[in-house]
């Protein structure tokens, strides 16, 4: 039995949490901005029926956020970092749990397709919060002239990597995001190759079947 909503409800909390991250100009949005997260996770790894250690894992990162976000909004410590990094782990997972979900599937419908583009999404939203991380961690600004990224424009850098559009208007000034924008790259196009090759392998329109039977 699938969960009901299923993966349309992992797209709406994608698009939420992309919402909230782009209003994230004070301390205590990053709270509830990883609360929502935490939900998204749940709910990706609920719908793709994920292994009880991969669960675990993700129950573990998640106190941990919660503990550096809650440190943060008290202002102990430079700890705003850590909760982004947290939550790049946590939308790291999801995917994992999403791809084998799909790989089980024998046919391609509407979940199938909406769970591929949750996938993807969460891959680049987990990249964009990694940057943020780099942001709050190295001494550098990121971005060189452009300064350190708000969290909105670390998404927009990500999802542009991610797809390899490359506007050029964001470069990371040195490593290690240089060496994480490449690696984003290709684990984007890699995506796609497996994703669209499974959609393409299932896909059986239906005057194909007509036809056979």
């Amino acid at each position: 039995m699938r969960p009901r909503f299923g993966y349309g409800m992992v797209l709406l909390l994608i698009v939420s949490t992309y919402v909230l991250a782009i209003f994230a100009e004070h301390r205590w949005t990053v709270t509830v901005l990883l609360a929502v997260q935490t939900v998204t996770v749940w709910q990706s790894l609920r719908v793709a029926h994920a292994r009880p250690g991969l669960r675990l894992a993700g129950a573990i990162v998640f106190v941990l956020a919660l503990a550096a976000a809650v440190l943060s909004l008290l202002r102990v410590g430079p700890l705003t970092a850590i909760a982004f990094s947290a939550a790049s782990a946590l939308y790291l997972l999801a995917p994992f749990a999403i791809v084998r979900d799909l790989g089980r599937r024998d046919q391609v419908d509407l979940q199938t397709m909406l769970g591929a583009l949750a996938a993807y999404l969460l891959i680049g939203m987990a990249f964009g919060f990694a940057y943020e991380c780099l942001a709050q961690l190295q001494s550098g600004p990121l971005f060189g002239e452009r300064g350190d990224p708000p969290l909105a424009e670390a998404l927009f850098f990500s999802f542009v990597t991610v797809t390899t559009t490359g506007y050029g208007d964001l470069v990371p000034a040195g490593n290690p995001a240089q060496t994480i924008a490449v690696f984003e790259a290709l684990t984007g196009q890699l995506f796609l190759v497996t994703a669209v090759a499974k959609v393409v392998e299932n896909w059986r329109p239906r005057n194909w079947t007509r036809e056979v039977r």
